[in-house]
């Protein structure tokens, strides 16, 4: 199926590993140019080589307030154009609501959502009809994770967020979806994994939950997420698209 990639440029946070990446691989797949954001200089070099001259990079933190305006630039001087954005950030800290500190919130809050937030709307300004904007969130927006007590706390929030500039965009032609990626063999899944003191029985419960009975792969996630962001989704908005492997038990 053609997406309607072709030449179309979109802007990916945390595009330098797992689903960001994924992500960006599957968009310059299809004939969209990226440009790639994380805050390390040398993974954004690294993945802009690996990706060739459809992609450009800027080494960037989403909580920095100049930081949506950069990225917009950046595609705006590259491409000549932007039609949207993938928003995926770094998770919070691993950990009970009890053992986290008001300063870990502070902190994830700033990222996670506030950073989220800023950026969508940043770019929702310089789009135009048929503009899409799309959220990483998690599962842990409709069912609690284990020891992930902030993202549990933010994750929903944020969904709802999104949900509801979705009702503003949409009168402008701007759709705005959100992804839940369930256990997917990401660098973060194996941190919070190990972060368990048995890497291997996490992993084997994770997957005792999932009816595919497996992790996802990145590229899996890569390439629902370009659908999403692209105009072959084009009456799809407001939607919590779960990528888990069927491991979500609510609707």
């Amino acid at each position: 199926m053609d997406l309607g990639l072709a030449d179309h440029a979109y802007i990916v946070t945390g595009g330098t590993r797992g689903l960001g990446r994924a992500t960006a691989e599957a968009l310059v797949a299809d004939g969209a140019r990226v440009v790639i954001s994380s805050r390390s200089q040398e993974s954004v070099d690294a993945t802009v080589e690996a990706l060739g001259s459809s992609a450009v990079g800027v080494a960037a933190d989403n909580a920095e307030p100049e930081t949506p305006d950069r990225l917009v630039a950046a595609a705006q001087d590259h491409f000549g154009r932007l039609d949207g954005v993938l928003i995926s950030v770094g998770g919070p800290p691993v950990g009970a609501i009890m053992e986290r500190s008001d300063d870990e919130w502070r902190d994830a809050f700033d990222t996670v959502f506030v950073g989220a937030l800023r950026l969508a709307t940043t770019v929702a300004d310089a789009l135009s009809d048929g503009g899409s904007i799309a959220f990483v969130l998690s599962t842990s927006v409709k069912e609690p994770l284990a020891n992930l007590g902030i993202s549990n706390g933010l994750r929903p929030g944020l969904a709802m967020a999104a949900k509801t500039l979705a009702g503003e965009l949409g009168p402008r032609g701007i759709r705005v979806n959100g992804l839940l990626p369930g256990p997917i063999d990401t660098d973060r899944a194996r941190e919070l994994d190990a972060s368990s003191g048995d890497a291997a029985a996490a992993k084997e419960k994770k997957v005792a939950r999932v009816p595919l009975g497996r992790y996802g792969e990145p590229e899996e996630f890569g390439r629902a997420a370009a659908f999403l962001l692209s105009p072959a989704s084009g009456f799809t908005t407001g939607v919590m698209f779960a990528v888990d492997g069927g491991q979500t038990h609510g609707f």
